[in-house]
């Protein structure tokens, strides 16, 4: 009822204009979890009903993530259109929203082959690239001329602020240059051209809004090579580097699919830093996986090798709780969820069938798309519309909720990951403003295993997806945790002794926190051979992965 009487009042605050009123929006009691994001909750080329923004806000988002694309703003060169990004903003900031904004794309006017014309000019009219106040940006660089356009007008007290009477923060300050630069079809030029492109939207956005934070573009790290180390050893020969911070305040990584990488990538991140003597937030500010199992995905499919990188609704969610355990045990500061809707995943505009069992893939058409969504499409979307419960949540948002319940706000100090025989593993954070422990521990095998989980306290709480009781210890403080069996998911090159990408169902205990903590340990571990129970995952036809790009894709195309 709650929830029934936000949405209400959300559409009767519409203003004349058709945007919310931010202060009256700000009434409502939501979460906002500042760790926690989803990607694409609003979109520039529609407008957003309340009942899209509720559904992100009744999760416990804090952050959305969105692109801004050079190219559909600046249509002609010297012309912009900013109207579909005012309203976005404007609907973000209505809603109590933080945004993490992507430049990205290039006009077609400005292309040099793959490069864009213009980027290794000198960024300010004096022809140096050193910034001031009050210099103005060189005409013959069309990259730093839109970055000064696109900060100008969005920064808090910008352009719109202005516009909208907005006198406090309302406005971007956290801008990621470039998506995935690492991954071919977002970015076809070369290290040395990120690093300037990087450089100069640094410079620029510093200069318009010092308290601005930027942000090296998502890394995805698909072909095992580190952008980062290198473009690093490319500063580390300008000699202004220091002076400006190498040019970069935060990073971030992607992960789909396979939980631990989510992890990895972090402490990957970290140590590549850290031999440069540095340190920066890291955010994983894209991690989620593709369903299979439900429309517009290949339901129908039976051969996993026909549905490579594909998971199950359930797995979907278990991998978010999973994943951000992994990410915020290695450091990461924010992980997001892609993404709030289906929309068109990777598929283009207007791509639309029923759903079928595989009757309609016998001529040339698409007749399957990527499911990423929290939520499934509603009837009307510009794709995947003709879901038959639409606009309905898949497990994975409840498995969201929970995530921010449990780990929205709040420190999250002492972590530690614990694997038990390559068979579960156990994660868990202290929160000392509150003296409790959180444990988050699941199954990486296909047998079923118990956890005896050492907290010493008279009760516990333990939650799963849908449900939360009262668990009690044994005369030794024990708790004796039975995990389901994790199921095979075949996503190929997993690390030694890993059976699967996504472990069986997570439990999260709630309990309070000890000085002292024994470790936890298996109950009756399986003694079977770590290669026997890959055989049970390994693909009827392991060529059918030979070429595969093993990742899920963004869907920012």
């Amino acid at each position: 009822m709650k929830h029934a009487l936000l949405l209400l009042l959300a559409c009767v605050l519409i203003s004349v204009n058709g945007w919310p009123n931010p202060a009256r929006m700000a009434e409502a009691d939501y979460l906002l979890s500042p760790r926690l994001g989803i990607t694409n909750i609003s979109l520039a080329e529609t407008q957003v009903s309340a009942d899209r923004y509720h559904k992100a806000l009744a999760l416990g988002a804090g952050w959305n993530r969105w692109p801004l694309y050079w190219d559909r703003v600046e249509t002609t060169p010297g012309d912009f259109e900013w109207g579909n990004y005012d309203r976005l903003i404007a609907d973000d900031t209505a809603y109590g929203l933080n945004i993490n904004v992507i430049l990205l794309g290039r006009p077609a006017f400005f292309a040099d082959g793959v490069r864009i014309s213009g980027l290794h000019q000198p960024i300010f009219s004096d022809r140096t690239d050193t910034p001031r106040a009050d210099k103005t940006v060189n005409p013959d660089n069309p990259w730093a001329n839109f970055v000064y356009e696109a900060v100008t007008r969005y920064k808090p007290g910008g352009t719109l602020a202005k516009e909208q009477g907005w006198t406090g923060d309302e406005g971007i300050r956290v801008w990621e240059v470039w998506n995935e630069p690492d991954y071919l079809p977002f970015w076809e030029s070369s290290i040395l051209d990120y690093a300037r492109l990087l450089k100069t939207a640094y410079l620029i956005i510093k200069m318009v809004d010092p308290q601005a934070q930027v942000m090296f573009g998502g890394l995805l790290f698909n072909s095992g090579d580190n952008w980062l180390a290198r473009v690093l050893a490319i500063y580390e020969n300008d000699p202004f580097h220091e002076e400006y911070d190498w040019y970069m305040d935060m990073i971030a990584v992607h992960s789909y699919g396979y939980a631990w990488r989510s992890g990895w990538l972090v402490l990957n991140i970290e140590q590549t830093l850290k031999a440069y003597k540095l340190k920066r937030p890291i955010w994983l500010n894209e991690s989620g996986a593709d369903v299979w199992d439900d429309y517009p995905g290949p339901t129908w499919e039976a051969d996993p090798a026909r549905r490579l990188m594909r998971v199950t609704e359930a797995q979907q969610a278990f991998f978010f709780i999973q994943s951000s355990a992994y990410a915020w045990a290695q450091g990461a500061d924010v992980v997001f969820f892609h993404q709030l809707f289906d929309d068109c995943g990777n598929q283009p505009a207007g791509t639309d069938f029923p759903a079928h069992e595989g009757e309609l893939c016998q001529g040339d058409g698409l007749c399957f798309g990527d499911a990423f969504g929290l939520y499934r499409n509603q009837r009307g979307s510009v794709c995947f519309s003709q879901h038959p419960q639409p606009g309905t949540a898949r497990p994975a948002a409840e498995a969201f909720r929970l995530v921010a319940d449990v780990f929205g706000a709040g420190e999250l100090a002492n972590p530690l990951i614990q694997t038990l025989d390559n068979q579960a593993i156990v994660i868990s954070f202290d929160r000392p403003a509150t003296q409790q422990r959180l444990s988050v521990l699941w199954n990486l095998s296909l047998d079923p295993v118990t956890v005896n989980l050492p907290l010493g306290e008279r009760t516990a709480v333990l939650y799963t997806l849908g449900d939360r009781t009262w668990i009690m210890p044994d005369d030794e403080g024990l708790y004796a945790l039975d995990l389901p069996a994790a199921t095979c998911d075949y996503y190929p090159d997993l690390q030694y002794g890993e059976v699967t990408a996504i472990g069986g169902q997570p439990f999260i205990v709630v309990s309070g926190l000890r000085d002292k903590t024994a470790e936890p340990m298996l109950i009756k571990p399986e003694t079977a051979p770590v290669t026997s129970q890959r055989t049970g995952c390994t693909l009827p036809d392991t060529s059918a992965a030979a070429g595969k790009d093993l990742r899920n894709p963004s869907g920012l195309g």
